[in-house]
């Protein structure tokens, strides 16, 4: 192959979404409107946990960085691919990809961290309660957190790296909707093959051991739950881990249909839909699904509600009743 054509490309056109023009209007309107749901929803979570002192546990720090991740991947992957939905926009610079990947791995592999961490401050709290306070005190919720971050960074920057040094000598062409790997190296020129194995032991270690760490840490929880003499302890306790138990059930599901399987090149369209459960579904479920199972949130959120229409009444009217009742304690 001529040594011409293994240059740098100036930028990418993503064509994932060209597949389906007849989808277009309806999948752009679909995605904005979860996009916007994502973004109130893990925002309420972390305005809600700051303001109110009751959820400062580290439960709830847990869930506050869980939330943010779940903002910056989002911010990461979901407006570039509403561009690619319109005519016209697909086209992605050489830095702008490789900067879409990097975000794109660290704040997933972050992700997994976080959820690992969640596991173990459950198996703390339900097999070592009286050493909770001491075991999970300010300083390691911290350390566990910015050891999410700073390992979830290392490994989407390894992954880039070893990405983006390869030459490109073929279509510019990513037939996906954001700067996917896999489609990706189908446009380099060498080693190819040997990057994409790679990225794929990368990604399986991580996700693999992540998860079965959290296996291990709900089979000691579930060894403990059966040791429970009153059915309404059993019900309880389980409660506490109901939410955490879905959002990894939901994350590892679509996590493992993207890195784990096999992916031929006529299937491209067909997986770039598939991918869109993992990049759009995925940090659109999880602030429901912890709305809905935390009571503390819950009541902690509605408090807030109740709290800003009170002050709203009491500045529309201010010689209301509102107003006067508003100020009492």
């Amino acid at each position: 192959m001529p040594r011409d054509n293994q240059t740098t490309p100036r930028g990418f056109v993503l064509t994932g979404f060209s597949h389906f023009p007849e989808l277009q209007v309806a999948l752009f309107v679909l995605f904005l409107l979860m996009h916007v749901a994502t973004l109130a929803g893990n925002t309420m979570i972390m305005v809600v946990i700051g303001a109110d002192r009751g959820l400062h546990t580290p439960m709830y720090l847990f869930l506050g960085a869980l939330s943010f991740s779940e903002l910056c991947y989002t911010f990461s992957i979901t407006p570039k691919m509403l561009a690619g939905l319109v005519p016209g926009t697909r086209a992605i610079s050489f830095l702008g990809c490789a900067a879409q990947t990097h975000f794109s791995f660290t704040f997933g592999f972050t992700h997994s961290f976080l959820l690992t961490a969640m596991g173990y401050d459950r198996y703390v709290a339900i097999c070592h309660p009286l050493r909770y306070n001491t075991l999970m005190t300010s300083r390691v919720c911290i350390q566990l957190v910015a050891a999410s971050w700073l390992g979830g960074g290392l490994l989407g920057l390894l992954v880039t790296c070893v990405v983006f040094q390869l030459p490109f000598c073929r279509s510019h062409q990513i037939d996906h909707f954001f700067c996917h790997v896999p489609p990706l190296l189908q446009l380099a020129c060498a080693a190819g093959e040997v990057v994409a194995a790679v990225v794929n032991v990368l990604c399986t270690t991580a996700l693999l051991g992540c998860f079965l760490l959290i296996l291990l840490s709900y089979a000691f929880i579930l060894a403990r739950i059966l040791q429970m003499p009153s059915a309404e302890g059993r019900r309880k306790t389980f409660s506490t881990c109901a939410s955490h138990v879905a959002v990894v059930v939901v994350h590892y599901g679509c996590a493992s249909v993207i890195y784990l399987q096999g992916r031929s090149p006529r299937a491209a369209a067909a997986g770039a839909l598939i991918d869109v459960s993992y990049t759009v579904f995925t940090p659109f479920l999880s602030p429901i699904i912890f709305s809905l199972r935390s009571k503390d949130l819950k009541n902690a959120l509605w408090k807030s509600l109740r709290k800003s229409l009170t002050i709203r009444n009491a500045n529309f009217w201010p010689g209301s009743s509102f107003s006067n009742r508003s100020g009492y304690r």
